[in-house]
């Protein structure tokens, strides 16, 4: 980034930003070299403020919530990082059916256990799994037959030409852990979503919650990933068939795919994302030799590779 440029960010968010920051401690896998300059919003007002500031200087920018789900390139990433940090959650238990109006950057977990505690049901699917609820909405996440299609209302975005926008729920053309969002880039920033959820009994959520929470611990690893690497084929499923490949436990310097569960990668200490990226490779070409499949990756490769 030229130096005009770093000159007006800083005048702008001043102690919001930081520069040429390893992104490292922002994702989910520790793994990613630096971004040229990453910027902080705790508002949904702060997100647009910075979203406008950068489109009108030509910088190019991504988000981050969580850092689930994505893989950045140890070269990192040119120009700026937004780190979202709006979670405002604003629950409507007398509506019918009741909801929750959440900032982007909750997290999903956060807002399944809010709603347990008030007796809302509905998104218990969503408890124990990470990221940012942005990053859920543009992905459909989804665990044990929920997902973010079943509970969305409607999305509240901005756009770079339209500014402000409401997208009912069907606008984003929901598909298996894909949305018209992440299929085709539109210039277009997550700000919040309306979530439909049901009234329940306390307990009843509570335990529901806890038994996917110990299900989940006792079929996914531990330690630094990025969730599930590859979507599962049609009928099939992709540890199944990473499994069958012989390919649990196979490394490349410290990027490991699970013993345990072998659509997860992990970052087994200072892996390097050119490893986990060959580990990938790897992978793939492993499968579709043994089985004829090709694996499509749901994490996304951020940054220069």
């Amino acid at each position: 980034m030229n130096p005009a440029s770093l000159a007006e960010l800083r005048a702008t968010f001043g102690d919001r930003m930081q520069e040429n920051a390893p992104l490292s401690g922002y994702t989910a896998a520790r793994i990613g070299g630096p971004a040229d300059a990453l910027v902080f919003v705790r508002k949904a007002g702060e997100l647009i403020q910075a979203a406008e500031m950068l489109w009108k200087m030509e910088v190019p920018f991504i988000l981050l919530g969580g850092g689930s789900n994505v893989l950045v390139s140890d070269l990192g990433v040119r120009g700026v990082v937004i780190i979202n940090r709006a979670r405002l959650l604003k629950f409507n238990s007398q509506a019918e059916p009741p909801s929750v109006h959440a900032e982007s950057g909750a997290s999903p977990n956060d807002i399944a256990q809010r709603a347990a505690r008030l007796g809302l049901a509905g998104f218990e699917w969503a408890a124990s799994i990470p990221g940012s609820l942005g990053g859920a909405i543009y992905g459909n996440a989804g665990a044990y037959d929920g997902d973010m299609a079943g509970n969305l209302i409607s999305v509240e975005g901005f756009h770079r030409q339209h500014g402000s926008q409401i997208w009912p729920v069907d606008k984003m053309q929901y598909g298996y852990r894909s949305s018209v969002l992440k299929r085709s880039h539109p210039p277009v920033i997550i700000l919040s979503a309306d979530l439909a959820l049901k009234h329940g009994d306390r307990q009843a959520i509570k335990s529901k919650m806890e038994q996917f929470s110990t299900t989940r611990r006792a079929n996914q690893p531990p330690g630094a990933s990025m969730g599930s690497m590859f979507k599962n084929p049609p009928g099939d499923k992709a540890g199944r068939l990473l499994e069958a490949a012989g390919l649990k436990g196979r490394r490349v310097g410290n990027a490991t795919i699970s013993t345990q569960h072998a659509n997860f990668f992990i970052n087994t200490g200072q892996t390097k994302a050119a490893d986990m990226r060959a580990l990938i490779d790897l992978a793939r070409k492993t499968v579709l030799e043994k089985f004829g499949v090709e694996l499509a990756l749901e994490v996304e490769l951020i940054g220069e590779w």
